[in-house]
């Protein structure tokens, strides 16, 4: 395994990883995220290479010092079971899935989907939950939830799945294909099969989208990271409006349907 540490502030570091899906490599995350405290905390779980290892220590001055473990998305497991062993004294923070997965592992009460466990680190991050479709799914390839987090110090939106970044290669935006920020692609099978699902989320991305309209860096999981000041073109919020206007005709059948 791989871990390409981008260093987004002094107190955020997103950590770029590998997953292939055949042999396309979609790429996933982590983020390591200094506390006011001076502890550390990790959002996600990712097996380190041995130097991205030894980059992480150095700047955690020692594995003691991380706080704990928050893994946001129901079906990112690969890499628990590590970060555990690695971090045995974190707190570990998951999903009711991830503790219906790895049953042995000490997880907190609280699951990061939880009002209370958002007010609890409420000091440095902001979180969101999407309304209107389903967080876990009965469907195991409906990937489409998981919990937004917003570091408010350096105004940086991490998230898993729920929205995604893609950056063509040079030659290809050279061709006129430009960057593009998009909902995931499971919204129609994720949307709650009842009345009202639609406008449930389509009030949530707007209440996001404007709580959050000053991100700066918008961490996706798969594909890449997107930075405003080096990235040029809409702000990130734009970015997002333009997402959700995509998504409405998917909204929109899903409204008759369940009319």
């Amino acid at each position: 395994m791989t871990g390409k540490i981008l260093k987004i502030s002094d107190d955020f570091w997103n950590i770029r990883g590998s997953f292939k899906v055949g042999p396309i490599d979609i790429g996933t995350q982590s983020a390591l995220v200094r506390r006011h405290n001076d502890s550390f905390i990790f959002l996600d779980s990712y097996t380190l290479s041995d130097s991205a290892s030894e980059d992480v220590d150095q700047q955690t001055k020692g594995r003691d010092n991380v706080e704990a473990i928050l893994n946001v998305h129901p079906f990112h497991t690969i890499h628990v079971e590590y970060m555990h062993q690695r971090y045995p004294q974190a707190k570990l923070y998951g999903t009711a899935r991830h503790k219906k997965l790895f049953p042995h592992l000490p997880w907190q009460t609280l699951c990061t989907n939880e009002k209370l466990l958002h007010e609890e680190f409420s000091d440095v991050f902001e979180f969101s939950v999407p309304r209107g479709v389903d967080f876990i799914s009965e469907n195991e390839n409906v990937h489409f939830s998981s919990v937004l987090v917003y570091h408010r110090d350096t105004n940086a939106l991490y998230v898993d799945d729920t929205l995604m970044y893609l950056r063509y290669p040079s030659l290809l935006r050279w061709c006129g294909l430009k960057d593009r920020t998009s909902f995931h692609l499971t919204l129609a099978k994720a949307l709650e099969k009842k009345t009202g699902a639609s406008e449930e989320f389509r009030g949530w991305a707007k209440e996001m989208i404007t709580k959050w309209a000053d991100a700066e860096v918008l961490c996706a999981a798969h594909m890449g990271t997107l930075v405003s000041a080096t990235s040029g073109g809409p702000s990130i919020g734009e970015r997002m409006t333009q997402a959700l206007e995509r998504v409405e005709g998917t909204l929109n059948a899903h409204e008759r349907k369940f009319s």
